[in-house]
């Protein structure tokens, strides 16, 4: 919600528009693309502080800003984002994304409150507050997101209840305990009755018939996880905003562009869900969305009506998400429509420049200690043989953070389960870090496809324990002890050295150095893992995702293997 105007800023605003006075600033002779037709026209943008106040007509202005052969589009929208998971802060976020047209995202900062809790919420607001984006924070509604893991923090009604009206805050977050909202846990009915009245998000994969109608007639209003288009008509039929995702890891754009047509474009948004600094740099953020949506043939109408203004209706931010008078001054010049090609960007009706991000106050970083777990050794990642050597095995799919539940022969050597390298059986383990005792969680994983070494990571959805996958415990204590020593953040390691490393010390999830800085040493890192052997595009991010016990069929959390579809342990 905008402030109210003033009586003499709103004369000033009426003045500027019917061009009686100088526009504080005009974009001069430039495509405007009309979103409810598609269209394209030539004409000035005229803007009153942070607001659109005139198009298509012919404006002066104290500042002016040659068009020319540039076409302007209304700020793209993420719909759903984790900046954690963008592995920079939420001010490197606003960095990194607002460049390439991103000027509001809708962000669930459920990483850092699974470690911090409350003051995780905090930095995120505090942060919000400053952004040259527009960063809403949706409150995080599972915290843990079930009692199959050990997270470092734990949120109920009551904790979000407090927050419900801040200014940056839209309503809850993606609300992903389903079995919960199906078996009417009571902490789970607190939270969805006191947001009732606002936004609430989805987290639903592969649910439909009653129970897809019970989770949506309980207050949920979109979807993120839909992975297919037969799954999203169902859930479009049924009233829900589906929010098509193309991230680091989850990809669904491929699946789902078929339904981004004029028909149901007001029902669809696009999300990230997340997209590293690596991705960005390599292929873009929104943008990126937008660009492969049309060369899978959906037209650039309805790719940039998902983008900007379905987004902003869905969400109720009015304000946005068209070139028009009225709407927020938030545009961005394109060089080429298609191919989206970002010329530059208008934010909160200011040129984007490097002096704005520079001109944000600091915000005091948080968690840099969040790292507790001791020191472990080979011996941590024994494990014992009980029977014969058939047991589950999760088996990674390329691209999805769905995974498959197999039964195979693992090997038995001294009493203890080995992996087989050979055949693409490697150990994985979820060792707890929120306490110096923390539990640790044994299985095997397929699909990885590293033939030397170990790597770990810090980042484990959503409880975020230290994932740790390796052809040998040797090498998997290696790599443990090297993200203690971090406090958190990724390795590598072979043959008892780190080959490479990136350290990620806020809440063990971000790191406190440039993204650009960031993106260099996620390409050390995929070198590294790639000279391993790694058939995976992002193996370190296919990793933090094998311990979600949301996402069927199995993971593995510091508890054990979860076998999600029956929602208990192994």
């Amino acid at each position: 919600m905008r402030d109210p105007l003033s009586v003499s800023r709103l004369a000033d605003i009426i003045d500027q528009a019917r061009g009686k006075t100088p526009a504080d600033l005009v974009i001069k002779s430039v495509g405007i693309f009309d979103l409810t037709s598609g269209d394209v026209t030539v004409g000035d943008i005229a803007i009153a502080g942070d607001r659109i106040v005139g198009t298509h007509q012919t404006y002066q202005g104290a500042t002016e800003i040659d068009g020319r052969g540039l076409t302007a589009v209304p700020g793209f929208i993420d719909s759903h984002v984790h900046c954690e998971s963008s592995l920079v802060p939420p001010l490197e976020f606003d960095r990194c994304v607002v460049p390439r047209g991103t000027t509001t995202a809708i962000c669930d900062p459920h990483e850092i409150c699974n470690v911090l809790g409350v003051p995780g919420l905090k930095f995120f607001l505090e942060c919000a507050a400053v952004t040259v984006m527009d960063l809403r924070v949706q409150l995080s509604s599972c915290v843990p997101s079930t009692h199959l893991e050990t997270s470092g923090a734990r949120l109920e009604a009551e904790d979000l209840l407090p927050f419900k009206h801040h200014p940056k805050v839209l309503g809850l977050a993606e609300f992903m305990n389903v079995p919960g909202v199906l078996n009417k846990d009571p902490a789970v009915l607190a939270k969805l009755s006191a947001f009732s009245d606002v936004q609430i998000d989805g987290h639903s994969p592969l649910l439909s018939s009653y129970d897809l109608n019970a989770y949506i007639a309980a207050g949920v209003r979109n979807c993120h996880e839909t992975t297919s288009a037969h799954e999203a008509r169902e859930k479009l039929a049924k009233g829900m905003q589906i929010l098509v995702r193309e991230g680091t890891v989850s990809k669904d754009l491929a699946a789902l562009a078929e339904l981004i047509t004029t028909e149901r474009a007001p029902f669809l948004a696009l999300c990230t869900d997340d997209r590293n600094p690596l991705d960005i740099a390599e292929e873009g953020h929104l943008d990126y969305l937008i660009r492969s949506a049309i060369g899978r043939g959906v037209r650039p109408l309805d790719a940039y009506r998902a983008a900007t203004w379905s987004a902003a209706r869905h969400f109720g931010l009015f304000d946005r998400g068209l070139v028009a008078p009225g709407q927020r001054a938030d545009i961005v010049l394109l060089e080429d429509l298609a191919t989206c090609k970002v010329h530059s960007v208008i934010c909160r009706g200011a040129p984007v420049t490097p002096d704005r991000f520079k001109a944000r106050p600091d915000v005091p970083l948080v968690g840099l200690d969040s790292v507790k777990l001791k020191p472990v050794i080979a011996g941590t990642f024994r494990m014992p043989a009980g029977g014969h050597g058939e047991m589950p095995v999760i088996g990674i799919r390329p691209g999805q953070i769905l995974t498959d539940r197999l039964s195979l022969e693992v090997p038995i050597r001294d009493g203890a389960f080995e992996g087989d390298v050979e055949r693409d059986i490697l150990k994985v383990a979820v060792l707890g870090r929120h306490s110096d005792h923390g539990s640790i969680g044994h299985g095997f994983v397929k699909g990885f496809g590293i033939t030397r070494g170990a790597i770990a990571s810090s980042i484990g959805h959503d409880s975020h324990n230290i994932c740790v996958i390796g052809c040998n415990d040797a090498d998997m204590a290696a790599a443990v002890n090297r993200l203690i020593a971090l406090r958190g953040g990724f390795a590598a390691v072979a043959e008892g050295q780190v080959t490479a490393e990136l350290p990620l010390p806020i809440a063990g999830l971000m790191s406190d150095r440039p993204f650009e800085e960031v993106e260099h040493g996620l390409r050390r890192l995929r070198d590294a893992v790639v000279a391993m052997g790694t058939t995976l595009h992002e193996p370190f991010l296919q990793m933090a995702f094998l311990a979600l016990p949301v996402i069927p069929h199995l993971k593995i959390t510091d508890k054990g293997l979860v076998d999600v579809d029956k929602f208990e342990l192994v």
